[in-house]
């Protein structure tokens, strides 16, 4: 299938990865959207590109699924995630779904007119839908260009039992953040990614993207399968229409981080969010980041979509004036926001529009060079939220560097550590740092003599 308009973006079918493949561990395997050592056909668009394809990953790993697939996925948007899905459920295998409930409901179900209300960023969502599913381009939707692309319809027909974070009888937590599978109590997939085109192929209405940049671990534990699955369970409760018994955001208890040993030299670590403000900032997820960062003797080289957690911003700074080369990137949607820690880093601050600074916004006293956006093609995002340390330590999973993430929303963290997954880290942080836009721009530099103006 290839939608018109698109033929002319097509590459060559010579495309060859620019990269060797690097070794992949064992139990934990390592997948990049963007990746340069790999390539592989967009199945929408029909483009060849650079990149591992995350969708089908996870269709393999669906493929694999014997007993019970639980899947918690913020959004819900890939057909051929769903049609697996559909597939081992007509086979006998227990499958569940959980989403966010601003996105429970199919893109097909909405009126011209209530689509036309969206707001400019679910109408994206809706036109990227709308692209998607029109196969013959006619602007009109017929019920088989439905029913085998609009996922949420293929699971409504396959009758698999889906939930939302309303299903505890609120109007629904924070957000159910989550991006998380785990395949018969023994495999967890983690991402970055949702599960959409545009966080993982690309955006149909801007043809040069290819997808937000994200990452995708694969392990293979179950003992660490476990503690995901109580997570889910807690969400799901006794499933769709029964007593109201799920638990999303703050209804769930506080739980420690617990580590899972692998094989020798190789541990995951794994907290679940959030945490309640009642509690010390130090047990909470984004406690377990400072933890991981404290733990640097040489560098820390961190990929975040957003970074406003200024308690993370003061470990990063002990560690910079102790030595430790930092280096940061940051989507260019949230770097120069008034609240961005990266400023902190920069050595600047910016006053909101009351005139105040953030509460307990300390810019860094030796401020460095090393922190700056990407270079990505237009309508692509850096929504990573990782980070390294000393090349063996790797911080991922779905939790942004955020107060709302770490004590409001649905979200896990994994700490790896493991040489050789924090290698394919590594490799990535190295394409997206070349090239990057470093340091304080002047655009900024005129924001801050304006704001001397507007807030005297």
């Amino acid at each position: 299938m290839l939608f018109l308009g698109f033929n002319h973006w097509r590459q060559s079918s010579a495309l060859q990865p620019a990269l060797e493949p690097l070794p992949q561990d064992r139990f934990i395997q390592v997948y990049f959207n963007h990746s340069q050592a790999a390539t592989y056909t967009e199945p929408y668009r029909l483009q060849e590109r650079l990149g591992d394809d995350l969708e089908q990953v996870i269709v393999e790993a669906i493929a694999t699924a014997q007993s019970s697939i639980d899947v918690a996925s913020h959004e819900f948007r890939l057909p051929r995630i769903a049609q697996a899905l559909q597939e081992k459920q007509r086979v006998g295998v227990r499958v569940r779904v959980i989403i966010e409930n601003e996105y429970s409901r199919p893109w097909s179900s909405f009126t011209a007119e209530e689509a036309g209300q969206l707001d400019e960023r679910q109408q994206g969502k809706y036109l990227e839908f709308f692209q998607l599913a029109d196969q013959n381009q006619d602007g009109q939707l017929t019920p088989t260009e439905i029913n085998q692309h609009d996922a949420l319809v293929i699971l409504q027909q396959a009758r698999i039992p889906v939930i939302d974070d309303t299903a505890d009888g609120s109007k629904g937590s924070d957000l159910m953040h989550h991006k998380f599978l785990v395949i018969d109590h023994r495999l967890v997939i983690v991402a970055s990614a949702n599960l959409t085109t545009s966080d993982v192929h690309g955006d149909f209405l801007a043809p040069h993207s290819s997808g937000n940049a994200n990452n995708l671990v694969k392990i293979d534990s179950p003992e660490l399968a476990q503690l995901y699955t109580q997570e889910f369970e807690l969400m799901w409760g006794d499933g769709p229409g029964g007593a109201l018994d799920s638990k999303f955001g703050l209804q769930k208890p506080p739980r420690p981080a617990r580590t899972v040993t692998l094989a020798p030299g190789s541990t995951v670590t794994v907290q679940f969010s959030p945490t309640s403000t009642s509690l010390p900032w130090q047990q909470s997820t984004n406690g377990l980041i400072g933890r991981a960062l404290n733990t640097a003797t040489q560098t820390v080289d961190t990929a975040l979509f957003v970074f406003s957690d200024q308690n993370l911003s003061n470990v990063l700074e002990t560690r910079h004036q102790q030595g430790i080369q930092v280096r940061a990137l940051i989507d260019s949607g949230f770097i120069y926001r008034d609240y961005s820690e990266a400023l902190d880093m920069m050595g600047v601050a910016l006053k909101n529009r009351q005139c105040r600074y953030e509460e307990g916004n300390r810019p860094w006293s030796g401020a460095i060079a090393t922190v700056g956006t990407p270079s990505l093609a237009e309508g692509d995002l850096l929504h990573h939220k990782f980070s390294m340390v000393d090349e063996h330590l790797v911080i991922t999973g779905s939790q942004n560097w955020s107060a709302a993430a770490n004590n409001s929303n649905d979200e896990n963290l994994l700490v790896i550590d493991n040489p050789t997954v924090a290698a394919h880290f590594q490799r990535e942080f190295a394409r997206l740092y070349e090239g990057a836009s470093l340091g304080v721009p002047t655009f900024l530099q005129q924001r801050i003599k304006e704001e001397q103006t507007r807030c005297p």
